[in-house]
């Protein structure tokens, strides 16, 4: 991070990215004096609530993040930005959108936790659009006109207004991560959310080190009666997946399979009065499989340099993957996050799904929307299959075997959405493959 001093005495001149958070309520004009270099400016974590008329000169800006800021609305300037193509404007004070505000460039469109209404028409406009982050608004609706962003992969919609599924979702040709609960539409399963489990006491625990850190919450590594298990503090505030406590219930709801990650008891007393799951312990071989996707791959996991896979090893993943998403969607479940870098992996590719944050219930919609729905998440297999068909290092010895998995990733790529299959047919070919 650099500091307000080094930008006004000129020592960021010639630089390509500038973070700085240091309690700004004015847009720093030196900033402008960047125009010929900067593409990646962060002003999160500041008190700002507008930007200047002539921001568009900063003309090679790719991306600009102004979260935990003061803005009502929309900067109307950022249109005139030509090659501004990831935004993100998550906790600020937005009422308002004004249409046209967004530039044809955006790829990515983060507005989480504002104040919005209402979307404007233009947005259908938006045709190089793949991951757009809306959750925690006040929307009742999505502008029909969305149906034309045609290369939308990644929709956040949780925790607003909503009383219906906006159906042309399921129509959307690249649609694969989808998450929308906490809507008024969303009904739960009685069934499901009153499961009954044990009550541990947070005392009682001996709390280890921390695992890792999600959008939701904390992960760490306890002990109790001398048996290691893995506590999922949650944060208790809105994630751009939806709330904690919908994840919670939805947690508990999947019951026990061997390759999702088991809920074992609640945890009450926390000292701060946090909401907390006991769940399994991974043991500390296993791995993430893939990295969240960067900057650059937008909507797509990434790999370590160097990672490679067996095709023994890709197809019994994809298998053991195949059953645990054909068992969620049986208990009328989306995990709505399906990654490789959700899914953990040992050396023998024994593999684990997690990471229900952007789950949502969908038993009580319509038989036609729930199978459509269920092949929505059906593409992210198919991305799954995709990448790592191409971490296979051995893939071309088993030329059949590698045909078979080529032709069922593009049955699951299908733009059409009912023309794809369902989970219980694709782990079925893979066992066949």
């Amino acid at each position: 991070m650099q500091t307000l001093e080094q930008l006004k005495s000129g020592t960021l001149k010639g630089s390509k990215s500038v973070k700085l958070s240091c309690a700004l309520s004015a847009f720093p004009l030196e900033i402008l004096d960047l125009a010929d270099t900067l593409e990646i400016l962060d002003l999160t974590d500041n008190q700002l609530s507008k930007l200047p008329d002539n921001f568009y000169i900063l003309r090679k800006l790719r991306i600009l993040f102004i979260s935990n800021n003061q803005f009502t609305s929309l900067p109307t300037v950022l249109a005139q930005c030509p090659q501004l193509s990831m935004i993100g404007f998550r906790n600020n004070h937005i009422s308002s959108v004004a249409e046209n505000s967004l530039p044809l460039t955006t790829r990515w469109l983060i507005l989480t936790d504002n104040h919005i209404e209402k979307l404007p028409d233009s947005m259908g406009d938006l045709s190089r659009l793949q991951k757009c982050m809306l959750s925690g608004n006040k929307l009742s609706t999505l502008p029909p006109s969305m149906h034309k962003c045609q290369n939308l992969e990644l929709l956040r919609i949780a925790v607003n207004n909503l009383t219906t599924l906006p159906s042309f979702l399921l129509t959307l040709p690249k649609l694969s991560w989808l998450a929308y609960s906490g809507n008024p539409f969303c009904e739960k399963h009685p069934q499901h959310t009153q499961t009954s489990l044990p009550e541990i006491r947070w005392g009682t625990l001996k709390i280890q080190e921390i695992l890792g850190e999600g959008a939701s919450g904390e992960i760490f590594k306890a002990s109790v009666d001398h048996k290691e298990v893995a506590l999922k503090v949650f944060k208790g505030e809105i994630s751009s997946d939806g709330l904690p406590q919908e994840e919670m219930d939805i947690h508990i709801s999947l019951g026990k399979h061997p390759h999702l990650v088991d809920v074992l008891a609640r945890v009450i007393g926390h000292p701060e009065d946090k909401d907390v799951l006991m769940l399994a312990y991974i043991p500390s071989h296993f791995f993430n499989l893939g990295l969240a996707p960067t900057l650059e791959s937008c909507s797509r996991d990434v790999y370590p340099e160097g990672f490679t896979l067996s095709l023994s090893h890709t197809i019994k993943i994809l298998q053991s993957m195949a059953s645990a998403a054909r068992h969620i969607h049986a208990q009328g479940i989306m995990h709505g996050d399906f990654y490789a870098h959700n899914i953990m992996i040992d050396h023998e590719a024994n593999s684990i799904l997690g990471d229900f944050g952007g789950a949502s219930y969908y038993a009580t919609q319509a038989k036609h929307v729930q199978v459509a729905l269920e092949r929505l998440e059906v593409r992210a297999f198919a991305c799954l299959i995709e990448e790592l068909l191409q971490l296979c290092q051995d893939k071309d010895t088993y030329p059949h075997k590698r045909d078979q998995l080529i032709a069922l990733k593009e049955a699951c790529l299908q733009k059409q959405n009912d023309l794809r299959p369902l989970f219980h047919s694709i782990y079925q070919i893979l066992k066949e493959i």
